[in-house]
């Protein structure tokens, strides 16, 4: 389905928006696989956020990928986790442009064993890389799957509008999962002991105990400086405070952020 720059900006936000109130690390990529295949022209989407070989690595998907996967053998799954000819094409340098396996295969891609496999088991003929940006080894992002004609220019430049996006949502999923092993688990468990801080929120505020300023944090999280400030606004007022230090301070106590003690242990 085609959709005009204005409604894919549009959807593209919706994406957002839910990703940044999602409290569930595991339920973010899923969030992103369920939008981004039709925002990019695709049918289908695989996600890997291990690098792109055959060896084991975590692998998720859009739902209507999950049968065709359980029905493969080793064998075949491990051409799909591979993601040829990505992990060769994004290895030889920095580039994380969106491609196509076409383009990046050139005349080879259809006779391959990958296209091959996707044409029997997917009814599929076409791949689109959209790697993280900025991330070298390993190499991490999805694959966007369709059938019938290749990839057009303009979905290729809406797929690489497309990465900041999975960039952040990919950011605040690690955050979000270090805070969960960090944090006391029966406030991790119990929404309503984290002062209703937002997720986003949290992860500022878990980035405030490392002591980082705000620009260091919206280099981290991919947002302005003024943002930040207003994240660390909300979380002054939320838990009573004024200041860092006593923000940290009441954090540790209702057990949001681990005590230095604490963080040095699991460390």
């Amino acid at each position: 389905m085609a959709h005009g720059p204005g409604e894919a900006y549009e959807r593209m936000l919706a994406v957002a928006v839910g990703a940044l109130h999602e409290r569930e690390p595991e339920r973010l990529w899923p969030l992103l696989a369920g939008a981004l295949p039709d925002l990019c022209g695709g049918e289908l989407l695989v996600y890997k956020l291990d690098d792109w070989s055959e060896r084991a690595g975590t692998v998720g998907m859009s739902a209507g990928v999950a049968a065709q996967f359980d029905a493969l053998g080793d064998e075949d799954l491990g051409l799909l986790r591979s993601g040829y000819p990505f992990a060769d094409h994004y290895a030889t340098g920095p580039d994380r442009t969106p491609h196509t396996a076409r383009r990046a295969a050139g005349r080879g891609w259809s006779a391959s064993p990958t296209a091959r496999l996707l044409g029997a088991t997917m009814d599929m003929d076409h791949v689109l890389a959209l790697p993280l940006p900025q991330v070298t080894t390993p190499i991490t992002g999805c694959m966007v799957y369709r059938s019938g004609k290749d990839f057009t220019e303009d979905q290729l430049r809406t797929a690489q509008r497309l990465q900041p996006l999975l960039a952040a949502v990919d950011q605040q999923r690690q955050l979000l999962e270090q805070w969960r092993h960090l944090a006391d688990p029966a406030v991790v468990n119990e929404p309503v002991a984290t002062g209703d801080l937002t997720p986003r929120e949290t992860t500022v505020l878990l980035l405030l105990t490392d002591a980082l300023t705000a620009t260091a944090i919206g280099r981290r999280l991919g947002i302005s400086d003024r943002t930040v400030h207003k994240h660390v606004e909300n979380i002054y007022r939320k838990l009573g405070t004024r200041d860092r230090i006593s923000t940290v301070l009441r954090a540790q106590q209702l057990g949001l952020v681990p005590t230095p003690a604490l963080s040095r242990g699991r460390a």
